[in-house]
């Protein structure tokens, strides 16, 4: 049974490692595109292809691992753990990316957003526009960024692995 669970624990490490490693590599394809401060649809379509696939791969592993036995819970956790690395990894890339590749990305991003709002609401008025940018900003720096991508990291990984675990769980009759 300890050897399960270490091997339960290493199937988590890797996927996650693989989940991280693949949201490395789709934020470079992005940023060298020239696409990073507009995402075209196709980064998240991509991303979350990318990431089930990952998710439901590791808990496959894990059902194969008990002799093709999976219960609900094992699939939670292993898709819940999956997440948290690879959220973990893309949080730490995030930040070397706004520190070091990019320092100026936050206030690019909001130079972006604020262009949006004017096109969107060309009736605002200057008090309104700089309202929307005070409350956006309490939101985009490295803290907040931090937080919402483990949190959305684990909202997905745990709606997925629910999904996989439901539709993947087999009792084991001898337990």
């Amino acid at each position: 049974m300890e050897n399960q669970q270490k091997s339960t624990k290493q199937i988590m490490l890797n996927f996650g490692l693989y989940s991280g490693i693949a949201a490395i590599i789709i934020s470079v394809i992005n940023y060298a595109i020239g696409n990073i401060y507009e995402p075209h649809w196709w980064v998240a379509v991509v991303s979350s292809i990318v990431a089930i696939a990952i998710i439901v791969l590791g808990i496959k592993n894990v059902k194969d691992l008990n002799g093709g036995y999976l219960t609900l819970g094992e699939a939670i956790k292993t898709g819940l753990g999956i997440a948290v690395i690879g959220g973990i990894i893309s949080v730490l890339y995030t930040f070397i990316f706004t520190s070091f590749i990019e320092p100026d990305f936050y206030t690019r991003m909001a130079e972006v957003a604020q262009q949006k709002l004017i096109d969107q609401y060309p009736n605002f008025t200057d008090e309104q526009l700089e309202a929307a940018q005070e409350m956006a900003s309490k939101f985009t720096n490295p803290t907040m960024t931090a937080a919402f991508g483990l949190m959305g990291s684990l909202f997905f990984g745990f709606i997925v692995s629910l999904i996989a675990g439901a539709i993947m769980k087999k009792k084991n009759p001898e337990l």
